[in-house]
């Protein structure tokens, strides 16, 4: 559909190159909101990148808390009609008697930006609140496929190839092999999309899954990892300091700074096949 929001723009730029400027057309990636509604009330706006959104939705539902299995949610249903702001910018969701109760309980709005998943929540305690379980302990990593990581990912970002300004996440096996990834504007986002990708396909817990993200390795992503029973997080840059402390808490592993033939563990080296120096 045309008016249908799209995940790139097209804008006129001026470029200035060593003296000279030229007028040329530029890619940009799109942002957009999007409303997640239960029923007829909306419990989240966050600003996207289009395209995925069920995905995007499901693992918001899935990562605050809202469903714990593919069987709970009876409907979830991009809107394709209706008054061209909100066309394709509202997710309409069902969910089962039995979820109501953990949607009463949040009891408030949920409000999201693009740049931090976390914002608008009352209290980093509500966050916290959620039962939360360590991930499998008997998974197991290479390194070697750890640092093939950056490059693989980077192959599969056709968005990010065009705009450069994407955050992407991928939901990988221990082989190396990506099973999904996912690109959006908020990393928060493109890691909602992979694990509601894995919750629509039946594939809740992720035992034997790592969580690989382009950007930084933060506590809402660790804290979403944790959610979807993702045993190992990887970051091309630092986590934050809450990030490591619920990582080493959890027991789950948190790599950072993957770049070339190095990294960093800051919690769960068990898991990781290294020898020490």
């Amino acid at each position: 559909m045309a008016d249908s929001p799209r995940s790139i723009d097209l804008t006129r730029v001026a470029e200035w190159n060593e003296g000279k400027l030229e007028r040329k057309s530029d890619c940009l990636a799109a942002e957009e909101p999007l409303e997640i509604r239960i029923g007829t009330s909306p419990i989240s706006v966050t600003m996207r990148t289009p395209g995925n959104d069920p995905e995007l939705a499901a693992g918001f539902l899935l990562t605050e808390g809202l469903v714990r299995q593919r069987e709970e949610i009876i409907k979830l249903e991009l809107n394709e009609q209706g008054h061209r702001t909100n066309r394709g910018n509202v997710v309409h969701v069902e969910l089962r008697p039995s979820c109501a109760a953990r949607v009463e309980k949040m009891g408030r709005n949920f409000a999201a930006t693009s740049s931090c998943g976390i914002c608008g929540k009352a209290s980093i305690d509500l966050v916290r609140s959620r039962t939360l379980h360590p991930p499998n302990p008997k998974f197991r990593v290479n390194p070697e496929v750890l640092i093939a990581l950056p490059d693989a990912l980077r192959s599969s970002q056709a968005v990010f190839e065009r705009t450069g300004g994407l955050h992407a996440a991928a939901l990988v096996d221990a082989c190396g092999k990506a099973l999904v990834v996912r690109e959006d504007i908020g990393r928060h986002n493109a890691v909602d999309k992979v694990i509601g990708w894995a919750l629509l396909e039946d594939r809740i817990p992720l035992a034997e899954s790592l969580l690989f993200v382009s950007g930084r390795g933060g506590f809402e992503i660790v804290q979403k990892a944790i959610m979807a029973g993702v045993p190992v997080v990887a970051s091309v840059s630092a986590p934050s300091s809450l990030a490591v402390r619920l990582a080493r808490e959890l027991r789950l592993t948190l790599v950072g700074f993957l770049r070339g033939r190095r990294f960093l563990i800051y919690a769960g080296e068990e898991r990781v096949g290294t020898t020490r120096a």
